[in-house]
């Protein structure tokens, strides 16, 4: 299979201008073409050919004098922006036919975007140095971070320039088919939430960590910086950089916290199954900002290719498996619950259930996964009540652990209504009381 490594590059000011030019004539390629093809659309002419357009807008518009600076990069550079746009065109096409999910058509770049990109292929005689430098053609050397070796020969070597002014370099590697892991015993179904970033259905609870939500006292303040600044002046461009920074730092997060958990999750279950959420639908709601802070794509994404790689299964069930109505100890339908519901009752078995772990423990049913349903019980079922402990208490009396007090005796003393650990319970709050304005004793 075949994977990207992407690294961070450091090119120094006389190479920042030549990827800038770089840049620049492969977006001018791209909309020269996408020009000539909506053209002959709109005059009913055929469609134009990749080898017509290569040879119209390259190899003869560098013999001209408005498109001489054509010559200035790498020709491979031009070749890859012409099949960037007959890419996006097959996906469009394929969208109408639903073979994919529909995408919009291609559309003209601007020289105002934010994201830059050119891609090197080998034809472009591109190279990784003994001194760990990657070589451009009409480029030069360019400084790399190396996080990590790369398993085998890339292919192709993509140059990005992000809104917040880095420069990485993506490489396309095919990996070896015997990169498995061990077997392991443990099968794991997952539900991902909002409170809690993702319920496996073992009962284990992993916080949402919420980076969106951390971070955005900063991004409010960079941002209403960014708006008092004058549009077109160089502080507020500095002022868009500092808002691009905020961001990729909090996307940099997010996607780390996506890798650490996918690999944990891989390395530790033999088969994972997890459900196919409408995230496009809930992005439209009131939860939109929840739902986009939480990357549950990305994630999901992760987890694929990462069962694929190592040898595990990776299951996804549809999305509209009753998962939060139905007993993961019986299997009956209770029906749906709203949101605020964390906990219920089965009517049929008595069983309380943690809703999202009894819907994690049913995505890995409904997968066929041989997965223990203990973690969704959270207490017994019915339990008859003790003699002192029936009838309803009035409102007002001092509680200890949600517990109600009663006063006994001329002293004000407390006792808890109950079994003798409750009774225990509030012995031990009696030395730590204190008066009140009205007389009585309270647990402090």
């Amino acid at each position: 299979m075949q994977l990207r490594y992407g690294f961070r590059l450091y090119p120094n000011g006389p190479q920042r201008s030549a990827l800038g030019r770089a840049f620049g004539c492969a977006r001018v390629v791209f909309n020269d073409a996408l020009r000539a093809r909506e053209t002959a659309r709109a005059e009913g002419a055929s469609f134009p050919q990749s080898g017509d357009l290569s040879k119209l807008l390259i190899t003869e518009a560098k013999k001209t004098v408005e498109r001489a600076w054509l010559g200035e990069v790498s020709a491979v550079v031009l070749q890859q922006s012409l099949r960037d746009l007959d890419a996006a065109y097959r996906n469009f096409f394929d969208g109408l036919k639903g073979k994919r999910p529909r995408m919009g058509a291609p559309r003209f770049k601007s020289r105002k975007d934010h994201r830059q990109a050119v891609r090197f292929t080998a034809n472009a005689r591109w190279k990784i140095t003994t001194g760990g430098d990657l070589s451009l053609p009409k480029i030069g050397d360019v400084r790399v971070k190396w996080s990590r070796s790369l398993p085998s020969t890339p292919s192709t070597v993509t140059v990005i320039k992000d809104a917040a002014g880095r420069y990485f370099a993506s490489f396309v590697v095919e990996t070896e088919p015997g990169e498995t892991l061990p077997e392991a015993d443990a099968q794991v179904g997952i539900d991902l939430g909002l409170s809690h970033f993702a319920i496996l259905s073992d009962g284990t609870k992993i916080a949402a960590p919420r980076f969106l939500r951390r971070a955005e006292k900063k991004l409010k303040r960079e941002q209403r910086r960014l708006s008092r600044k004058t549009k077109g002046s160089s502080n507020r461009i500095k002022a868009r950089l500092k808002v691009a920074r905020a961001h990729a730092r909090v996307a940099d997060a997010r996607r780390e916290f996506h890798h650490q958990l996918s690999t944990r999750i891989i390395r530790e279950n033999q088969a994972v199954a997890v459900e196919d959420l409408a995230v496009k639908g809930l992005a439209r709601t009131r939860l939109a900002k929840s739902v986009h802070d939480a990357g549950w794509s990305a994630f999901i994404r992760m987890l694929e290719y990462k069962a694929a790689r190592y040898g595990r299964t990776f299951i996804r069930i549809g999305r509209f498996e009753p998962t939060s109505q139905v007993c993961s100890q019986c299997g009956v339908k209770d029906g749906p619950k709203p949101l605020r519901i964390r906990i219920w009752e089965c009517g049929a078995c008595g069983a309380v259930l943690d809703r999202d772990i009894n819907a994690a423990v049913n995505i890995a049913k409904a997968a066929g996964l041989a997965v223990s349903a203990c973690g969704a019980r959270v207490r017994p079922g019915h339990v008859p009540a003790q003699c002192v402990e029936t009838g309803t208490h009035r409102d007002g009396h001092p509680t200890v652990a949600g517990i109600p007090l009663h006063r006994s005796g001329s002293g004000g003393q407390l006792f808890a209504a109950g079994t003798e650990a409750t009774a225990s319970l509030a012995a031990a709050t009696a030395p730590s009381t204190r008066p009140e304005a009205g007389g009585g004793w309270a647990p402090a």
